[in-house]
Parts: C-alpha cells; sequence; structure tokens
C-alpha cells in the first residue's frame, strides 16, 4: 500500500504553535478501520523519537513523555487526515517529523510500522 504525505511543517518561534497534517494517499479506512496512525521525529544523528499515536477504529490517543500536555494528535474522518497540534514549541523541538502507519493496535515503536510518509521539517527559533 502506499506511504502517507506530511504538510504543515516550517519555522516557528519557541513558544508559538503548528499544526502537521497527515493525509492517507488512499484513505486510511481502507485498512478496514483497524490500523494505528502515529507521529514521530528525528533529529540529525539520533533515532527516531515517538510522539503520538492513534487508533482508527475507537480514536484511541497515546503520548510520548516528552510531549505529554504540549501536543495532540486527533482524526479527521471526512478528510482521511490525521494532525498532530503542536503547541508550546521548544527549540529542542526541532527535527524532521513523520507520519507512519501500520495494520492493528500499536503504539510508538518505530519497528512497529512498515509505511512512512517522506518527513516535514519543524524549525523552533529561539
Amino acid at each position: 500500500q502506499v506511504p502517507p504525505v506530511e504538510s504543515g511543517g516550517g519555522s516557528v518561534q519557541a513558544g508559538g504553535s503548528l499544526r502537521l497534517s497527515c493525509a492517507a494517499s488512499s484513505a486510511f479506512s481502507y485498512l478496514t478501520g483497524i490500523a494505528t496512525v502515529a507521529w514521530f521525529r528525528q533529529a540529525p544523528r539520533k533515532g527516531r523519537e515517538g510522539l503520538a499515536a492513534l487508533w482508527i477504529a475507537d480514536g484511541s490517543t497515546y503520548y510520548g513523555d516528552s510531549v505529554k500536555g504540549r501536543f495532540t494528535i486527533a482524526q479527521d474522518n471526512a478528510e482521511s487526515t490525521v494532525y498532530l497540534e503542536m503547541n508550546s514549541l521548544k527549540p529542542e523541538d526541532t527535527a524532521t517529523y513523520y507520519c507512519a502507519w501500520a495494520h492493528g493496535y500499536f503504539l510508538m515503536n518505530d519497528r512497529d510500522y512498515s509505511y512512512w510518509g517522506r518527513g516535514t521539517q519543524v524549525t523552533v527559533s529561539s
């Protein structure tokens, strides 16, 4: 199946907000609804860090410790899009952000995901 496509990256000042979008080339519902969509990020020379996951079937959400209380993952069923609302951004949030999905119920282990977007760059200035 085809990978998702991220958009919404850019530059923002510390303390600001940014909304990322993850759109399915085909609808996420095409996966029969039994799927997880998740957001990861990777800074230079670092591994991928899990940020948030959403279970398409029931809308359950899960967050990594580093972003709890600041980031929110949400689903727009009409547009087959999953969003990542990022608030109170910090310079250390600067990274390439990736959307990924997989069949089944998963959390934020990158090894569980087979389909990855190309990434969108987020830069937070102090």
